[in-house]
């Protein structure tokens, strides 16, 4: 008998138009809540078995179906679960945002630990109001002498509930589609979306279409399983071929054996794996198979470089694994994803407030159970627990790095040039993940060697100590240029000042900066390489958090190494090429020096103040990133252009300033210095040929 009952225990009557607009940001995440639910029945099911409240058959498999009818513009999603009694359709389908799973959880928090399940987010099942114009359920309880129950909805504040005909223990639930969202009855579109939701979900779930024609298939006989259908026994005989044998005589021989076969109805696959990688002990996985998940689930072909797997049950539930895949691209390039599943659930990707933002240049999944989520499972509600998740998750990643390169040095350093720009930015972005990482960031030096910052100051140390206890003259001079080969040590004297910190040199470009480079090497210096755009950053936060060392550009100044002290006083030669080559190139601004440099090849070197520098590379950063409003050449570096009295062109520029080719000679020199230093412009180029022409053509005449 049909009753109809009065209005659902709601506090609005446009509360259908709300779910609709507001409760959930995608039409499609009816589904990932409505089997949800389903899984809960079923897990809630299996726990009274295991409790000993009920007695599930030997044969007994959970199981989801979603059942898309196109023509009939519905939706059927049917589990095997505990289904409800009229009451409790009454209780937890009529009532608006009580949670049956919280009821459940209370009644046998005694009998059971394992209380993490699904169906404690609230308002599930009515996010079918957003895609249906009308749901119905059929529903038959577990419990001994239930009577099947049908309750129907169109969207109003009234509903129907009365007598249904169901034979099997579970809940269907029947939604006829709007017109505005008939693609989810469409067959291919309802595998997106599912496989989008719950493609790890506990319980397995079934898609087809509903009164399609069987497929069938074939199987080996022996491959027979107890609920195949069986169609038709097929049997093929063996198959032979005439062939000649060794002593040129022709046989028969077989190619083919006798097979048994049967044709069955075609096998239902799952569109989910009930037990996702994560979900096992780290110590049962295999390297291949944690590749295979992440090609599986990330679609990338690519092998990751390395990964971790998280495992936590106290003083929360995490699992997960986090990946790192190859990023040696530029920074603002990178993109990963994390996603997030509460038991299995998938709720979103990239959710900043449980991921670390500069975890999000990797790939993987992490499970939460005990995320505090909304309503609408969409977003986390504010939580100081949730922080507690993020610091968890940044720890574990800082913890593999540090083993890894105490442990296995040369794998890390195998991986550091795709890692770097990851841990750079991460030690940007998180104080505590600084302090823990900064001993173990490598840097790769002019001679493709990998050392900490502790290996590249220990030099460094080690010198010092030695000048402390008083070594003689000589071997101080010895040591000043060991120092150099990592770092400049000199200190000062006056003890009013602080002593000057230990300089770290570095190269932003291999090629650019090449004469540098040979300069370095030939004095048995040393100079680390920097040549990501996240680079300048990082180098001044680590300035600002170390007070005892610096970092200097290969060419930002002449270190006492690369000098030659024996020379004659230079003060007039000074004085003689400033004059000339300020005149020449028309810049008053420009600071010249003359030095006796050790390479005589050597004719000039330019170099750029370090902290101008710097910040011209950041407003053309920020410039190129739209982020401008100042004039990038408003921070233009100090530019100082040394001369190498021991170069002979420099000799001649000397003795022959009169000369009429002075000038163009004085150009030449400062062009290649600034070609060592950074590119021409287009106008600075095109002079420079038509000028290396020109001196060529010197020659000839």
């Amino acid at each position: 008998m049909t009753e109809k009952h009065g209005n659902l225990s709601i506090d609005s009557d446009n509360l259908f138009p709300i779910i609709k607009k507001w409760l959930y940001s995608d039409h499609d995440i009816f589904y990932r809540e409505l089997i949800s639910n389903g899984c809960d029945a079923i897990t809630k099911l299996k726990k009274l078995d295991m409790m000993g409240e009920y007695s599930l058959p030997a044969d007994y498999k959970g199981k989801i179906q979603v059942l898309v009818n196109p023509d009939e513009k519905t939706i059927k999603i049917i589990d095997n679960g505990l289904g409800m009694t009229a009451d409790e359709v009454e209780e937890y389908i009529s009532r608006i945002a009580f949670s049956g799973a919280t009821d459940f959880i209370e009644k046998y928090k005694d009998k059971s630990n394992d209380d993490q399940i699904i169906g404690h987010f609230g308002l599930g099942f009515y996010s079918a109001f957003m895609v249906a114009d009308e749901v119905t359920i059929d529903t038959l309880s577990y419990k001994e002498g239930s009577t099947p129950v049908h309750w129907s909805c169109d969207g109003g504040t009234e509903y129907n509930m009365e007598d249904g005909d169901m034979d099997d223990v579970g809940t269907e639930i029947t939604l006829y589609l709007n017109d505005d969202c008939l693609e989810f009855a469409n067959e291919y579109r309802a595998r997106e979306v599912i496989e989008k939701y719950c493609s790890f979900m506990p319980t397995e779930i079934y898609l087809a279409k509903e009164n399609a024609p069987e497929e069938y298939e074939t199987i080996d006989k022996d491959d027979k399983r107890d609920t195949d259908t069986v169609i038709e026994e097929i049997h093929e005989d063996a198959k032979y071929e005439e062939k000649e044998n060794d002593k040129g005589e022709k046989e028969q021989v077989e190619v083919s054996p006798a097979k048994d076969q049967l044709k069955i109805v075609k096998r239902p696959v799952p569109l989910n794996d009930t037990t996702p990688l994560w979900t096992k002990n780290p110590n049962e996985c295999t390297d291949e198979e944690y590749k295979e998940f992440y090609r599986k689930v990330f679609l990338d072909y690519k092998e990751p470089l390395f990964w971790i797997h998280l495992n936590m049950d106290y003083p929360f539930n995490l699992k997960g694994i986090l990946y790192f895949p190859k990023i040696n691209t530029e920074y603002d390039s990178i993109e990963g994803t994390i996603k997030l599943y509460n038991n299995q659930v998938f709720i979103a990707d990239n959710i900043k407030e449980v991921i670390p933002e500069f975890l999000m240049l990797l790939k993987g999944v992490i499970d939460c159970p005990d995320l505090p989520l909304n309503v609408s499972r969409s977003a986390l509600q504010n939580d100081g627990f949730v922080k507690k998740i993020s610091e968890y998750i940044t720890k574990k990643v800082a913890d593999k790095l540090i083993g890894m390169c105490k442990t296995d040095k040369e794998a890390y350093e195998k991986y550091w040039d795709d890692i770097s720009p990851f841990i750079k930015f991460g030690c940007l972005k998180d104080e505590k993940f600084c302090d823990k990482i900064n001993d173990y960031i490598l840097f790769k030096d002019i001679n493709d060697k990998y050392q900490t910052l502790p290996e590249l100051l220990a030099p460094v140390a080690e010198d010092e100590k030695t000048d402390a206890e008083g070594a003689d003259d000589s071997d101080d001079t010895k040591k000043a240029d060991n120092t150099d080969a990592n770092a400049d040590s000199s200190t000062n004297t006056d003890e009013n000042k602080e002593p000057e910190k230990n300089t770290v040199y570095y190269v932003t470009d291999v090629v650019q900066q090449g004469q540098y480079i040979k300069l370095f090497k030939e004095q048995g210096m040393n100079a680390v390489i920097l040549d990501h755009n996240i680079d300048t950053s990082f180098i001044t936060q680590l300035e600002q958090r170390n007070d005892h060392y610096k970092f200097m550009r290969i060419d930002a100044d002449l270190t006492e190494s690369l000098k030659d002290e024996s020379g004659a006083d230079l003060t007039e030669a000074t004085t003689t090429l400033s004059e000339v080559f300020k005149k020449a190139l028309n810049n008053d601004k420009l600071t010249v020096k003359v030095e006796n440099l050790k390479n005589a090849d050597v004719a000039s070197v330019l170099t750029l103040s370090e902290q101008g520098r710097r910040m011209q590379d950041m407003m053309k950063m920020y410039a190129a990133g739209g982020m401008g409003g100042m004039d990038p050449s408003m921070f233009a570096a100090d530019q100082t252009l040394t001369l190498n009295a021991n170069n002979e062109l420099v000799k001649y520029i000397l003795d022959n300033k009169d000369s009429e080719h002075v000038p163009m000679f004085a150009e030449q020199l400062y062009d290649l210095a600034m070609l060592s230093n950074q590119p021409l412009s287009v106008d600075q180029m095109t002079k420079f040929v038509k000028r290396s022409n020109d001196i060529m053509l010197l020659l000839t005449k």
